[in-house]
């Protein structure tokens, strides 16, 4: 599913030539409510579909005051609104099954305000507390999620944001990401990075933050009471 039609047929060809695969090619705009609800509409509807990737997205060049908010407003419909209404289309039909996958790609970005992108770090942000959420509501009833959060990955993103592609530093190849995406998929890892190289430091960064849980005090802490 994508927008292009003409693209998505010369992939199918090529699959189905190497692979024997049966592919139907759905066009869809996500950020247009009538194409998004028909997608919602085949995920609710069709059993044979059991996972679902939510890999839309986009982004747009400059800074936050410079950004026109007509194309921020398209941004987030595309990063956050798309994946979660799919996401709801097809979830309560694999919770009722016990078996499937959700995999939202999401970015490091979204865990990084100090990379400047804020409304793109922003929508990832989202994609990663959205599936974190629903791996713990979901995995009780056989549904594994994945959140996949890439570094600066060589696609045409960068090109559709307005960026100079000659410019840009050596960026992970597509095809490795999948592949490392894959390999957490296998594993049935919540979150995936593929760029980071010591997972203690994920399971840091996670063991830091559950040590505030779970924010029950009645009473500001004490740092603010003095100040009363």
């Amino acid at each position: 599913m994508a927008r292009d039609q003409a693209r998505m047929e010369t992939l199918a060809a090529k699959l189905r030539d190497a692979f024997g695969v049966k592919i139907d090619v759905l066009k869809a705009d996500l950020t247009d409510a009538d194409e998004l609800a028909q997608v919602e509409a085949r995920l609710r509807d069709d059993n044979r579909i059991g996972v679902l990737v939510n890999n839309a997205g986009a982004s747009v060049g400059g800074s936050f005051i410079e950004q026109p908010i007509d194309d921020v407003a398209r941004l987030v419909a595309l990063n956050t609104t798309a994946p979660l209404r799919l996401a709801s289309a097809v979830a309560p039909r694999l919770a009722a099954a016990g078996e499937g996958a959700i995999i939202n790609i999401g970015s490091v970005v979204g865990l990084a305000p100090e990379f400047g992108m804020t409304v793109y770090g922003a929508t990832k942000a989202f994609i990663l507390f959205l599936s974190q959420s629903l791996a713990l509501e979901l995995a009780p009833k056989g549904v594994y999620v994945q959140a996949v959060l890439p570094a600066a990955t060589r696609t045409e993103i960068w090109e559709r944001a307005g960026a100079d592609v000659s410019a840009l530093p050596a960026m992970m190849d597509v095809n490795d990401l999948v592949d490392a995406a894959l390999v957490g998929f296998d594993r049935r890892e919540n979150v995936t990075i593929p760029p980071l190289q010591d997972a203690a430091q994920w399971e840091a960064f996670q063991s830091a933050r559950q040590i505030m849980l779970p924010f029950s005090e009645t009473q500001p802490a004490a740092r603010y009471r003095a100040a009363f």
